[in-house]
Order: structure tokens, then C-alpha cells, then sequence
């Protein structure tokens, strides 16, 4: 090497501030808390299939049953399982024989079409009751740079399975905590009428922590520990995802209730806003 190069390149090394920043440094002061304005939403106002601008339609984990043993098939252009009409948008899970499952039911997201790192997601619903019911608002890691689950994260905005009737969980899901080793980070809260009325279920998210809200009532907070991705993966962008599954490890507990088919999330508005 030269010895400008050489000079160059130890100066680079030991300067103070250049390089990646440690993993035990001081989080920065927080960008992400001054005034939000909405970056993205879809209000429903149409009918149809739900929005091809906006939505995909996830139906790569149907072969294994989405690593959780879930019993329904995702459906992707199907009215029947993913409907906007009346100024809403209706993910249906049904009884019925498909491509070799014996349920149907739709899993929506918006990876390509709505990705944000940090922000303020909202989702009004009115979420399916029943025993072997699971539905779900939540986020996932759109470009996996950490690598696969859990390391690259997993934040649930909304979770219920109907054996254990009005408790809303949300939780995150990192390499350091998880439900696979017994160490992942939840709260819940009990919603007497989260089955028959509307609820805001909400997500705030900065470099610091998330909050989990419903009704913008806070209950839940992960922080930041400031120890590196295998705590917080956070720093990455997301997409959100919709889901109605049927049975599988935590949804299917008590086993599935056939007599009460078909089962219904009804989604009002997706708002999400961001810093200005």
C-alpha cells in the first residue's frame, strides 16, 4: 500500500464519528416526533377487489401452512374472500374444500406498495369472533436485511384468537425475543366489544420505541435497547399486512368451530402518517 493510502486509511479508522456508529452509543435525539401528515391511506371508498395500487395478495405460505399449521388456504382475486363494497373492505374466511384445504380466506399486503420505516399506522376494524378465529393486523420486514424470521422483525399491531374472547395482543417478534424461545415482548387488552364495533388499533414507531394503542388508549411499548438489530431491527423499512387465519398453533388451541362460518374482519380506513 502507499503511503499517502496508508495514511489516509488509519486516519479514516481513528477519527472520531466516521464509521459505523457502536451498537452501545447514545441513540440520537429523536427525529420522528415533530407533526405527521398522512403519506399513505386507503379509505374504501370504491368497489371491487381491493386496491391493485395498493395491495398484494400473500399466498406464498400456503403449501406449509405459513410455519404455524394454519388450515386455510389464501386466496388471491377472489371476491369471496376479499371484498371492498359499502365504504369497506371484508376479509371472509370460509368453510369450504380448496385446492386440497378445507378453508378459504385472504391474507392482504401492501409490500411494494406501501413500505415505511417509522411512522403512525392506523387500522379501524371490527374483528371475526369464534373459536379457531385468529385475525391480525401487523408488520413485516419488506427487504430482510437481517435476514429471515425472526431476525429482521415482526411487529403485531392486532392479534385475537376467539378461544380466548375480547383480549387484543400486540407484541414484536426480534432474534432476542420471540415466541419460539419463550422470550418475545406483548401486552394485552381486554375490548368487551372489539367483535361487534369498530376499534382503531394503532401503531406509533420512532428510532426509540413502539407503542401499541387502541382507541388511543397506550398499552403497549418496546424500546429500544440500543444493543443492535437482534433486539431492535426496527431501523428497516416495513409493510403491513391484514389477515384472517383458521386454526394453527396459537389460533387453533381449542380447535375450530365449524357451525359458525363464514367469519369477518371489516376494515373501515388504513392511515399511515409520517414525520413532516
Amino acid at each position: 500500500m502507499p503511503l499517502f493510502a496508508l495514511i489516509f486509511f488509519t486516519v479514516v479508522l481513528l477519527a472520531p464519528g466516521c464509521g459505523k456508529v457502536n451498537d452501545t452509543d447514545p441513540l440520537p435525539e429523536n427525529p420522528n416526533t415533530g407533526e405527521k401528515v398522512l403519506v399513505w391511506s386507503d379509505e374504501f371508498n370504491y368497489s371491487g377487489l381491493p386496491d391493485a395500487l395498493k395491495w398484494n395478495y400473500d399466498t406464498e405460505g400456503n403449501s406449509s401452512g405459513w410455519g404455524n399449521n394454519e388450515l386455510q388456504y389464501y386466496t388471491a382475486n377472489r371476491l369471496k374472500n376479499a371484498e371492498v363494497k359499502d365504504g369497506f373492505l371484508y376479509i371472509t374466511a370460509h368453510k369450504e374444500d380448496y385446492e386440497g384445504f378445507s378453508y378459504t380466506s385472504a391474507r392482504l399486503r401492501t409490500r411494494g406498495k406501501g413500505d415505511w420505516l417509522y411512522g403512525r399506522v392506523e387500522v379501524k376494524a371490527k374483528i371475526p369472533d369464534g373459536r379457531g378465529m385468529w385475525p391480525a393486523i401487523w408488520m413485516l420486514s419488506t427487504d430482510w436485511e437481517y435476514g429471515g424470521w425472526p431476525a429482521s422483525g415482526e411487529i403485531d399491531i392486532m392479534e385475537n384468537v376467539g378461544w380466548d374472547p375480547n383480549i387484543i395482543h400486540a407484541s414484536v417478534h426480534t432474534e432476542s425475543y420471540n415466541h419460539i424461545i419463550g422470550t418475545q415482548k406483548s401486552s394485552q387488552k381486554t375490548v368487551s366489544t372489539c367483535y361487534t364495533d369498530f376499534h382503531v388499533y394503532t401503531l406509533e414507531w420512532d428510532l426509540k420505541e413502539l407503542r401499541g394503542y387502541v382507541d388511543d388508549n397506550h398499552y403497549f411499548t418496546f424500546k429500544n435497547e440500543g444493543t443492535g438489530y437482534k433486539v431492535w431491527p426496527f431501523d428497516k423499512r416495513f409493510h403491513l399486512l391484514l389477515n384472517v387465519a383458521v386454526g394453527g398453533n396459537w389460533g387453533g388451541v381449542q380447535g375450530v368451530d365449524n357451525s359458525i362460518f363464514p367469519r369477518t374482519m371489516v376494515i373501515d380506513y388504513v392511515r399511515v402518517y409520517q414525520t413532516k
